[in-house]
């Protein structure tokens, strides 16, 4: 049976740190993650914020794709050459959607380190991209709910949280989540719902209420200036635009709408860099 491919935030699959295996021959390993996904393949859409040629001959490429919550790293194979040309090809910053595998790299028992292979890549629109944030949300909600539900009940099983009327999928995987993780901080991740469906419910938020241009240009040079290698840190763009009174919030909504128009983007979450 091919496996479901998970809509699910980067923060909460980077958060994981279990990871089971299935029985028999060519058995599928499985993240769990803190609120319960059991993560075989994944679905994943965001902003192409860095393509990195790694490997023999070009052929793989490790890429980074940022989400509201947090960045997935994507890695282009060499059974996939077709896949690492379409990342090569890609302008930076894109639209990307991506299907892939989890990867699981564990240099030493108790730590891993979470990436998906790629199987699939295409550049999409905006218009995707918000679309896969709402579905996201609605599967994240399913998973608080059921966490809640099994941390209410003294020893959780699969089976009660199936009668409750949640998915088989999602009920195994929260009962084996409820007895891995210790102090599931789900309001953490209630925040991180918000924040990530604010982003699209505010992305179409009418931001020059009067004419920002001269802010623009003063944030485009602030970004620049601050920027070196990994890019400027956020915080000190807005600090620096407050030095010469840039208010806060319209620094922040201004940012938001240069990342929309393709004109800065975050290389990492919480960096700015000039596109180009």
């Amino acid at each position: 049976m091919r496996e479901p491919a998970w809509r699910i935030f980067a923060a909460e699959y980077n958060d994981s740190s279990h990871v089971i295996e299935a029985k028999g021959e060519k058995a599928p390993k499985y993240v769990i993650t803190p609120l319960g996904a059991k993560v075989n393949r994944l679905y994943i859409v965001g902003v192409l914020t860095d393509v990195e040629e790694i490997g023999k001959e070009g052929i793989r490429r490790r890429a980074r794709i940022s989400d509201p919550t947090g960045m997935h790293v994507v890695y282009a194979e060499a059974f996939k050459p077709e896949v690492a040309s379409i990342l090569a090809d890609m302008d930076i910053p894109s639209y990307i959607a991506v299907v892939g595998k989890v990867r699981i790299y564990e240099p030493e028992e108790g730590v891993i380190y979470l990436s998906a292979r790629a199987e699939m890549a295409k550049e999409v629109k905006e218009e995707t991209r918000n679309y896969w944030i709402i579905e996201a949300c609605r599967s994240m909600l399913v998973r608080i709910n059921a966490i809640k539900d099994a941390l209410s009940m003294k020893e959780p099983t699969a089976r009660q949280l199936k009668e409750l009327g949640y998915p088989p999928l999602v009920a195994e995987g929260v009962a084996e989540a409820v007895k891995t993780y210790k102090d599931i901080d789900v309001q953490h991740y209630e925040f991180l719902l918000k924040e990530a469906l604010s982003f699209v419910t505010s992305s179409k938020k009418k931001v020059y209420k009067k004419d920002y241009g001269e802010v623009e240009d003063k944030l485009l040079e602030i970004i620049e200036k601050l920027q070196g290698e990994e890019g400027a840190i956020w915080e000190e763009v807005i600090k620096e635009g407050e030095n010469i009174g840039i208010d806060k919030e319209i620094a922040e909504e201004v940012i938001v709408a240069l990342m929309e128009k393709g004109k800065i983007y975050e290389p990492q979450l919480g960096k700015l860099r000039i596109v180009g």
